[in-house]
């Protein structure tokens, strides 16, 4: 397993209309590192963003696509994604807000 820190392990917002809707519920969707846990999402998030407390996470697998290109084909690259529930005492997320 890789040696991962806590600002390696949060990749990018994954910004969508249903994870729009969901942080009504105070959820946000984050692309993270492949090899990252559900305990170092968890961390990342506490450390990244100040006055944030995380209920739970929960993660997904996204196996590459396979793709053409006339007689060529081969696969983009797997992703993992995390769905992070925040606390109802939690401070939101800025950069999701003005979204």
């Amino acid at each position: 397993m890789a040696d991962l820190k806590y600002y390696d392990i949060i990749q990018k917002p994954v910004i969508t209309e249903k994870s729009m809707a969901a942080m009504e519920e105070k959820k946000y969707t984050f692309l993270v590192h492949p090899d990252a846990t559900k305990t170092q999402v968890k961390e990342a998030v506490e450390r990244l963003f100040e006055g944030t407390k995380v209920a739970r996470v929960n993660t997904m697998n996204l196996a590459g696509k396979t793709r053409r290109r006339g007689r060529t084909s081969g696969k983009t690259a797997a992703k993992k994604k995390a769905i992070v529930q925040l606390t109802e005492d939690s401070k939101e997320i800025e950069i999701f807000e003005g979204l």
